[in-house]
């Protein structure tokens, strides 16, 4: 079966008189398609389909999407779609006040289109809320920290150790009321002087959130024997 070339389709029509709907209406009427079959090739909704039929423009909510079913819905039954937006400029310019209803993009969608998108938004909002949940529960959380050196805490021989700590770089390090600052890596030092026995080491933390956190460690210095 030969496809008619686009610009025969619109011969026999009286261009004064006939408008875009009438054109697509007639030439879908004559290829013995339903508006629900061409919803199923083009996934727009068929009311939406009788409104470009009817010539309804006030039915949608932008001009954008006007333009957008007119291109898929000609191409569909093999009219050139320059000519049909050619007709449809002439009628709709001549509507000095359209007022459309300010309906979502989502309503052109089939019912399968919607169900994706709505799922891809959920999900969207779900990672959103979990990113802003984990930086809340950062900005509210105190500060923590690591003691990284010394590795044992029991000394025979040393009147003073070293400590090495890592914590965050904008929390505030006082150790027995000294302030302590840390390098751009957050590590501080800390010279600890040993006496026989306990020795209790307290690191007292503030965050930049005001949140406040104190480490305590023991370190035992032996007599030698």
């Amino acid at each position: 079966m030969l496809t008619p070339k686009p610009e025969s389709i619109l011969e026999g029509f009286n261009f004064t008189m006939t408008t875009v709907g009438d054109i697509l209406k007639k030439e879908r009427q004559s290829k013995g398609l339903l508006l629900s079959d061409i919803e199923k090739q083009i996934k727009v909704r068929e009311k939406y389909l009788r409104a470009i039929e009817e010539n309804d423009w006030a039915f949608f909510s932008s001009k954008i999407y006007i333009i957008g079913i007119l291109k898929n819905y000609s191409r569909m039954l093999s009219i050139d779609p320059k000519r049909i937006l050619a007709f449809f400029r002439r009628d709709y310019e001549k509507k000095e006040e359209v007022k459309f209803k300010k309906k979502v993009a989502s309503g052109y969608l089939t019912p399968e289109s919607k169900k994706y998108f709505m799922a891809t938004a959920i999900l969207t909002a779900f990672f959103i809320i979990i990113y802003f949940g984990y930086q809340l529960s950062l900005y509210f959380s105190p500060p923590k920290m690591i003691i990284i050196s010394p590795s044992k805490t029991s000394f025979t021989t040393e009147d003073r150790i070293r400590i090495i700590g890592k914590t965050e770089r904008d929390a505030a390090v006082v150790i027995f009321g000294d302030r302590v600052y840390q390098n751009k890596d957050g590590i501080f030092e800390y010279s600890f002087p040993l006496k026989e026995g306990v020795n209790k080491l307290i690191i007292e933390l503030t965050g930049a959130n005001g949140r406040k956190t104190t480490i305590e460690k023991d370190f035992q210095k032996k007599s030698p024997k």
